[in-house]
């Protein structure tokens, strides 16, 4: 049976909220505000009802504001329901303001408050399940990667398939498509997993110092080399070499890379050893190496070398559904990380997120959803705060004409986002797209959501 906490000081209350409620729910009942934060320490309980009016200041509202900030700051996720006089709904609209769940008037009706009570139980049920959810994600071995489109699962699939493999893989897509957390995902579910991922941005190194940086150097190789200097290839021996933007690595430097690929062997700078390397390559990039082959900027027998297996990463525009399930695990990270009372989206700002390109991609997305953590003064982010214009949700992704198509894209965002909202409960979700529990089946299979 599901906890509630009724802070409530007249007694004559405390027992008719008790008699009325002990049926549905475990009671227990706090008189002032030290007992409440006692109880809700003690006892947990997913729901609170709360007079706005407790000693020592019986006859006005300053306590119970105060024991609901409180409330809030020691257990965000507790749903709390506000007992309000029936002509004093100004304060209880600043309590939902404050972080409330809802509030109900009084001389409050048994029923109504009942049901109330049940659906703030029923919500904060869910929210724990896409809590437990979202930490399973980021626990599996494609840790970090969110992906609910069929075009995502694709990659995910072929990561899965690729990993066990040695081959040197391409990791394409735009910047800010997760290119690195695909590598590390490939390293992470390879016989490689124990050793080390060692990661170089090939555009962020000036050229003078890239190719000690990949092979290392000898002491007295150059001015300043005091002593025997390992590079990159060989400290990720027996393990993973990640080549970030290989499309901006130098041509001398090229066909340095394609020697070590062939043969599999470094020799530092002032060296003339050759050092075996046991390695996994993976390279990314950004750019279109095929088009740098025809400007011969890059030599077309090293990408034929490197894109053994080739990845591509959609960008986020291309991903249907994706934004809004991403910018929730955002929401839920950076409202836990800021201590912010932040809960959800306006039904504007999913809309916002589902029409708006990303050009830069995911990164962009979090960046978004951290600054409008931090300003969104209400408990639910709203288009303004993500500095997005606001954009019916029945336009988002639709560019033809073709009635079938356009009402087939419209279905499957719906179906997309309503299964995300409510965290895979069909009798939910059917509810709210007002359907019946075998269409939503028949829906779902039509669109392959397994």
């Amino acid at each position: 049976m599901n906890k509630l906490l009724i802070v409530e000081d007249d007694l004559g209350l405390q027992k008719q909220l008790k008699w009325a409620l002990s049926g549905d729910f475990e009671v227990i009942i706090a008189g002032d505000r030290i007992e409440a934060m006692k109880k809700l320490k003690s006892h947990s309980p997913c729901v609170i009802t709360l007079d706005l009016g407790l000693p020592p200041d019986a006859s006005g509202v300053a306590e119970g504001f105060e024991t609901l900030v409180s409330i809030r700051e020691e257990s965000p996720n507790t749903k709390v329901i506000m007992l309000t006089s029936n002509d004093d709904k100004e304060n209880a609209l600043r309590a939902i303001k404050l972080g409330a769940y809802d509030y109900c008037q009084k001389p409050f009706d048994e029923d109504a408050l009942r049901l109330i009570i049940q659906r703030a139980i029923n919500l904060s049920e869910l929210e724990e399940e896409n809590r437990a959810l979202s930490k399973n994600s980021r626990t599996s071995s494609l840790a970090g990667i969110i992906a609910t489109s069929s075009q995502m699962i694709d990659v995910c699939k072929m990561v899965e398939r690729v990993a066990p493999t040695d081959v040197t893989t391409l990791v394409m897509g735009e910047s800010g498509t997760g290119k690195e957390l695909v590598a590390r995902a490939l390293h992470d579910l390879s016989d490689r997993a124990e050793q080390r991922f060692v990661a170089i941005n090939c555009a962020a190194i000036p050229e003078n110092l890239l190719e000690s940086e990949l092979f290392g150097y000898e002491k007295g190789a150059f001015t300043g080399a005091t002593k025997l200097t390992i590079g990159k290839i060989e400290h990720a021996n027996q393990g993973t070499l990640f080549l970030d933007e290989v499309g901006d690595l130098p041509q001398p430097l090229q066909a340095k890379l394609l020697r070590f690929l062939q043969e599999r062997i470094v020799e530092r700078l002032g060296g003339r050893k050759e050092v075996p390397v046991d390695v996994r390559v993976i390279c990314a990039t950004h750019q279109n190496l095929k088009l740098k082959m025809e400007q011969e900027t890059f030599r077309e027998d090293l990408y034929y070398r490197i894109s053994e297996i080739v990845i591509d990463i959609p960008a986020l525009r291309d991903r249907p559904g994706d934004a809004v399930v991403i910018a929730r695990v955002f929401l839920d990270r950076y409202a836990e990380k800021m201590k912010r009372r932040v809960s959800g989206f306006t039904k504007e700002a999913v809309a916002a997120i589902e029409c708006y390109e990303w050009p830069g991609n995911i990164r962009e997305l979090e960046n978004k959803i951290k600054r409008a953590v931090i300003l969104e003064d209400g408990d639910k982010i709203s288009a303004q705060a993500l500095e997005l214009a606001v954009m019916p949700a029945e336009l988002a992704g639709i560019d033809s004409v073709n009635l079938k198509q356009a009402k087939e894209t419209l279905e499957r965002q719906l179906l997309t986002r309503v299964l995300s909202q409510f965290g895979g409960n069909i009798s939910q979700a059917a509810a709210e797209l007002g359907v019946s529990r075998p269409t939503l089946y028949a829906m779902m299979k039509k669109y392959d959501f397994e």
